[in-house]
């Protein structure tokens, strides 16, 4: 009699389900639709490097796979997590004996630096078609150098619709489970645990289907939300992080922190982790709102929301918790001030009414004789020989002489600062 472990495990459900040809893979119509921009592309028989941004599980791999597969171009697919430089060369060394190639990366954003750089020139070149997938925002995390030469597309959380489609398809469609009689009595639950990702969907559904006995009266399973909750031992969080209430949260909780109530930012704040929401995301819009809605009250909040930013980059979860929870109160029970925010939009609103006024001759540069003999930076005041550090003199354009951009906030710390700036510039601002 065969041993349990003789039996050959089949793949699990989203391995099986993986698209094999493009016209069946599942959502990102705004890149792959009739007017999609991968879809003009693959019509003319073309790719450029690219960097797929978007969650776990939208099919970032399938989709390298398929655009190669679609245009007969060979493939070679690294990991960054277990790749280095080493790795990367040996592909490059191929590729330029193998025309075409495209190298896809997944994680890209776990490459460091120097493995990053390792890269440029072939891509450069043209010796590999680079396609990177990374679920981090590319801007902070793939060096300027290489993302220049490379196009970057956003996949998006797959919608309701789509996630319903793989689970009829899978149900119908998929070798183990069909012959499963299955009745979808409810999805909510099996949606919104998945989180728009459908690895994460075909997963749980595998796993309900095959651990809930079947209805006594009909022979037939019955997913229902309670089924998928007892099975994935987990209750329903009512938050889509890919969804309309991701937007509705995060407002909530910028709101709370701008109107200093703790309690209700720490809620929603709890809402977003439980719902799974990136933690970079939380820490980014802190620090935004660091300078936006408290700048020099107190400018120690952009100091904790910078540390916290990089606190929750090298803890991740579940750690990053307690210190995301120290920083939205320090800055729930901040004074506050959006005059850093008015005083910046004020002067690119003139820039933009007005374009770009000369700069005064003693504030110019002067590197060469002609630039000196013209005046250039000759009766500059050095501020350091002032008393106290200052010397009253114009800095504006003759045209802006006296305007008034910053206008401190109705706090104890820009108090002072009106104060400085009156001492210092008498009457002509009106502080």
């Amino acid at each position: 009699m065969p041993s349990l472990f003789d039996i050959p495990t089949p793949p699990p459900l989203a391995e099986r389900r993986r698209p094999r040809r493009l016209q069946d893979y599942a959502g990102q119509t705004h890149l792959l639709g009739e007017s999609g921009v991968l879809s003009r592309y693959l019509a003319a028989g073309r790719l450029p490097s690219l960097i797929l941004w978007g969650p776990p599980g939208v099919g970032k791999t399938t989709l390298a796979l398929l655009l190669a597969e679609e245009l007969k171009r060979p493939f070679t697919m690294l990991s960054a997590i277990s790749a280095g430089v080493k790795d990367v060369r040996e592909v490059i060394e191929r590729a330029r004996k193998q025309s075409g190639t495209v190298l896809f990366i997944d994680e890209i954003h776990r490459f460091s630096k120097a493995q990053q750089d390792a890269l440029l020139g072939a891509v450069e070149q043209g010796v590999v078609t680079l396609i990177g997938a990374t679920t981090e925002n590319p801007s902070f995390e793939v060096i300027p150098a290489l993302l220049s030469r490379c196009q970057v597309y956003t996949l998006e959380a797959l919608p309701a619709d789509t996630l319903r489609d793989i689970v009829r398809r899978a149900l119908a469609e998929d070798e183990l489970l069909r012959v499963i009689p299955v009745d979808v009595v409810e999805d909510h639950a099996l949606l919104a645990l998945s989180g728009g990702d459908a690895r994460k969907l075909l997963g749980l559904l595998e796993l309900v289907v095959q651990s809930t006995p079947p209805d006594p009266a009909t022979g037939r399973v019955r997913l229902s939300d309670e089924a998928v909750q007892r099975t994935a031992q987990r209750p329903l969080a009512r938050y889509d992080k890919g969804g309309e209430m991701h937007y509705d949260v995060i407002s909530a909780f910028i709101k709370s922190i701008r109107g200093s109530d703790p309690n209700a930012a720490l809620y929603y704040l709890a809402v977003m982790l439980e719902g799974g929401e990136d933690i970079k995301f939380i820490a980014r819009r802190l620090l935004i709102l660091s300078s936006e809605d408290i700048g020099n009250a107190n400018p120690n909040a952009l100091l904790l929301a910078q540390s916290c930013f990089q606190a929750c980059t090298v803890i991740g979860l579940p750690e990053s918790d307690l210190v995301l929870s120290q920083t939205v109160i320090y800055l729930a029970t901040s004074p506050k001030s959006n005059a850093a925010y008015t005083a910046i939009r004020a002067a690119q609103a003139q820039v933009r009414a007005q374009g770009v006024h000369p700069v005064p001759v003693p504030l110019r540069n002067a590197p060469t004789k002609l630039l000196q003999e013209l005046g250039y930076g000759q009766a500059y005041q050095y501020s350091h020989n002032g008393v106290g550090n200052f010397e009253s003199q114009e800095f504006m354009p003759d045209a802006l002489s006296g305007t008034r951009f910053y206008e401190p906030g109705d706090n104890a710390a820009e108090i002072k600062i009106r104060e400085r700036l009156r001492e210092w510039w008498q009457e002509k601002y009106g502080y």
